[in-house]
C-alpha cells in the first residue's frame, strides 16, 4: 500500500531531533510523499531546507497562513510571489480564513485568500485551504471563481454534510486527518456519506494526532491509523482506501509515478 500525507509541517522544530527517523518510520508505514504547506516568512527557509534534504519525498507549497495575516500581509504576499517566481511548488497554501482565534483581520484574510486564488489560477496549482470557523466566509470569496479552473483541498475539513456538499461542488477534495478518529467527530458522518471519491488523507503533523496516538507529537507514520478509521467508516479495505486516496492526491497535485516509486 502507498499513501501520501497531503499536509504535514515536517519542517517544524518539533522534528529537529529525529526528522530523518520520522521520514523512515513513515516509509515503513507506506507513506512515501510528504506535502508541506508554508506558514509565513518565518517558516519558508526551514521548509525549503527540508525539501532539499529529502528531494522527491518532501514537496513544498507556498502561501501565507491566515493566522499570519496582519496589517503588513501585503509584504508577506510579496515574498510568496517572489518564491513562486524562483522555485517550483506543489501547491498554493496554506491559505484561507481562521476566525477561531481572532476576527480582527477578517477583511485582510479575505483579500489574502483572493490573491492566493489568483496565484493558484496563474500557476495552475491546487489551493490548500484552512477553514477554521470560516466556511461561509470562504465560500463567499470562492463564489467569484465558480466556473474557473480553480481546484484544491479543504485541509482538515471541519464542516457538516451540507458544507461538505458545497466544498465538493466547487470541485475541491476534503482533507481527512486525525480528527476523524475522535469520539463523536462530525467527520465520521461526512466520510460515511461521501465515501472515498472526494477524500485525501493528511496528518497536519505535528498537530492533531489520531487515536491511539493522542497526547503525542503527530507524524506521517500515523496516517495508517487515519486510513484504518476511514476503512471502517466506508466499509472498504485498507488497500482500497490507499489506492483511492493516493489516486485522488496524484490527480489533484499532478504527481507522477516516479515520485511514488522514489525514482524521481
Amino acid at each position: 500500500m502507498i499513501f501520501i500525507d497531503t499536509h504535514t509541517h515536517l519542517y517544524m522544530e518539533q522534528f529537529n531531533d529525529d526528522r530523518s527517523a520520522a521520514v523512515g518510520r513513515a516509509r515503513q508505514a507506506g507513506v512515501v510523499l510528504h506535502l508541506m504547506p508554508n506558514v509565513d516568512s518565518e517558516t519558508v527557509d526551514a521548509m525549503m531546507g527540508v525539501a532539499r534534504a529529502f528531494p522527491g519525498a518532501c514537496l513544498p507549497m507556498m502561501g501565507l497562513h491566515p493566522t499570519s495575516v496582519r496589517p503588513d500581509y501585503e509584504k508577506e504576499l510579496e515574498l510568496v510571489e517572489h518564491w513562486l517566481e524562483r522555485e517550483s511548488f506543489i501547491a498554493i497554501g496554506e491559505t484561507g480564513i481562521d476566525l477561531y482565534w481572532d476576527k480582527t483581520w477578517l477583511e485582510e484574510q479575505k483579500r489574502s485568500l483572493h490573491r492566493h486564488i489568483e496565484l493558484a489560477l496563474c500557476y495552475d496549482l491546487p489551493l490548500v485551504v484552512h477553514s477554521r470557523k470560516s466556511l461561509n466566509e470562504i465560500f463567499g470569496v470562492m463564489a467569484a471563481y465558480r466556473g474557473s479552473a480553480l481546484k484544491g483541498v479543504f485541509h482538515c475539513f471541519p464542516g457538516s454534510l451540507q458544507e461538505a456538499e458545497r466544498a465538493v461542488g466547487f470541485g475541491f477534495f476534503l482533507g481527512i486527518g486525525g480528527v476523524v478518529t475522535y469520539k463523536n467527530s462530525g467527520m465520521a458522518s461526512v466520510v460515511e456519506t461521501f465515501g472515498l471519491e472526494h477524500l485525501v488523507l493528511e496528518t497536519d503533523a505535528p498537530y492533531l494526532p489520531p487515536i491511539p496516538h493522542r497526547g503525542k507529537r503527530n507524524e506521517s507514520a500515523y496516517l495508517a491509523a487515519i486510513a484504518e478509521k476511514v476503512a471502517v467508516l466506508t466499509g472498504k479495505s485498507m488497500e482500497e482506501v490507499a489506492a483511492t486516496t493516493t489516486g485522488n492526491a496524484k490527480k489533484l497535485f499532478g504527481l507522477d509515478n516516479d515520485l511514488l516509486n522514489g525514482t524521481a
